[in-house]
This record gives structure tokens, sequence and C-alpha cells, in this order.
């Protein structure tokens, strides 16, 4: 069973065989291809003796232009232009000059001059001067551009910097007293909560045009506050901020809007904040049932509503 398995697999037809060959000879031949380009693929031939001569005529003229400013030249070893100066310095003539004692704060451009000082030096320091530079000890020479460390060293022992005498105040006499400044103290005038717009409001410490538009639009909403510590309920007012405004709100005029409960609709009643849908709907809903109220004190017989809710919510409710 096993050779006759293997046979089926292992033997080929003619065809096949013949294709077998066909794809060795054809994988040889691109395997071997790439050794014959350069006999059909010419070679491009470089001159060497060509670049070494554009070498040499670098490095001449290389040198001849060292001849009249500076030589550069290259290190085979370590392969870095490195700076030479040129033999023609023109520090090469060194100004002689009579030396004196002098404070450099106050010489002159002829002075420096016959310090042996260069005549555009001396026109630098006189610069320095003019533009509020000084000189503050003898060592601040360096600090002029120009002037080269062997006239510095040279000047050195000659700089005498007159040091001015302290300013003496004791005698001075004032005309006037001296004044201590006094921060001013603002006053913050009192809010009456049922007449005030939002302006009196942001007067308040911790009250911005967000809490003045909250507490006006609360105020709306409820008819008329009839209590200052109403306004602790505005929403999103920190407790800590009402406290600190409580003493500055008043109230003058309590007369608030009224809700008839007996011809008032669910919607015109859930309106009110104190209201709101469920107690509205449930004081219709008492008043279908068993007629209209006598006394806003009937709604105590409604289970919603509860002595906390009556509370506050009965100055504004009426009955008509």
């Amino acid at each position: 069973m096993l050779k006759r398995y293997l046979a089926d697999w292992l033997n080929f037809t003619r065809k096949e065989r013949l294709g077998i060959i066909v794809v060795f000879i054809l994988i040889v031949f691109f395997l071997t291809l790439p050794f014959f380009f350069h006999y059909f693929i010419p070679q491009k031939k470089y001159d060497h003796n060509k670049f070494a001569d554009e070498i040499a005529s670098l490095s001449i003229k290389q040198q001849d232009s060292s001849a009249n400013y500076a030589s550069r030249n290259f290190d085979e070893n370590n392969y870095q232009n490195y700076y030479q100066p040129s033999e023609k310095n023109y520090y090469s003539k060194k100004l002689k000059g009579e030396l004196f004692y002098f404070d450099p704060n106050t010489l002159s451009v002829e002075g420096w001059k016959k310090l042996g000082i260069r005549e555009k030096t001396a026109n630098t320091i006189r610069n320095y001067i003019l533009k509020g530079g000084k000189f503050y000890k003898p060592e601040d020479l360096g600090k002029i551009w120009g002037l080269h460390d062997d006239e510095i060293q040279r000047l050195l022992p000659y700089v005498r910097i007159e040091a001015k005498p302290a300013a003496d105040y004791s005698n001075v006499k004032t005309s006037e007293p001296y004044k201590t400044y006094e921060k001013p103290k603002y006053t913050i005038a009192a809010v009456n909560i049922n007449d005030s717009d939002t302006s009196a409001f942001i007067a308040l410490p911790g009250i911005g045009s967000k809490l003045a538009n909250r507490i006006i639009a609360f105020r709306e909403k409820l008819g008329g506050f009839y209590s200052i510590n109403q306004v602790a309920e505005t929403f999103a007012l920190p407790d800590s901020t009402f406290q600190k405004i409580k003493d500055k709100l008043v109230i003058t005029n309590t007369e608030v809007k009224t809700l008839n409960i007996n011809s008032g609709t669910v919607d015109e009643l859930k309106q009110h904040p104190y209201l709101r849908y469920n107690i509205a709907n449930a004081i219709v809903q008492y008043r279908t049932q068993h007629g209209n109220f006598s006394s806003v004190n009937d709604l105590k017989k409604i289970m919603l509503i509860t002595d906390d809710i009556f509370n506050k919510v009965v100055p504004y409710l009426v009955v008509r």
C-alpha cells in the first residue's frame, strides 16, 4: 500500500519531467548571468593620474595665497587645517609713548595718544566714557576693544582712578514731612435684593456676572424675595460667598407675586421653584376631587406637601 502511494507521488509524466529540466536550466542561467555583465556592459574608466595632478595644483595655489596673507597647512595625520599668523602683522610696529599717571575716566583723546595708544583706540575709549561707561579699577582697561595685552600691562602701574566722595545727606533739609501712602478704603453699599439689578450684585465680594444673573433669574421665578436667606438658595452660590455678602443685603419691599391655587393650572403652578410638577399636579388633583380650597392651609391635607414646603411656599399662594 505504501509503495503504491509513493509511486503515485514520485512518478512523473514525460511532460512534467521536461518542465522540471527547463526550470532547473533557467535557475542556473540567472544565477550565473551577473558574472558575464562586464563582457557586455562597458565600465567607465577613471584617470587617477589626472586626480593626483588636480590635488597638486590645489596645494600650489594654497601655498601661493599664504605668501600675501596667512598660511593654512594641512596635516595628513589629523586631517585638520590650522592657521599661522602672517609675517606682516599690523601690530608689528609697536607704538611708543610717554608714560605718566592718569585717570582713564577723565583722560582726553590726546592724552591717550601721548601714552602711545592708537588714535582709533583712543576714540573708542572716549566713546565708551561718553555713553556712560566707567572704569572702576585698573583691570577694567581690558574691557576696551583694541587694547592689546602688552599695552594693558604697560599702562596698569600708572592708572590712578579718583574715587568720588560719598554724598552726605545728613544736612539735607526736607521742606515737607515724609508722607506715608495709605491704601484707600472702599465701602460697599447695601444691596436691596428685590429692587437691585445685576451691577449692584456684581459689586459684592465673590459675585461675578454669572452669579448676579442667576440671583436675578431666581428672584423672577419666585416672584420676589420675602427673606434675605432665600438668596442662599440660588443655584451654584457657595455658602461661604453668601456668608460674606449676607450683611450687605437688605430687603425693604416684601411684596411678592402670588398664585391662585383655585384657578392655577398644573403648567402655571409647576413654574414656581417651590412647587414643581409633582406638587402642582397633586394640588390640581385634590382640587378636582374635593372642590376649591377654602384657605391656603388646606394644602396641608395633601400628603406631598410637608411643613417645610408649606412654610416656604405659603407667601406666594392665595385663595380667591
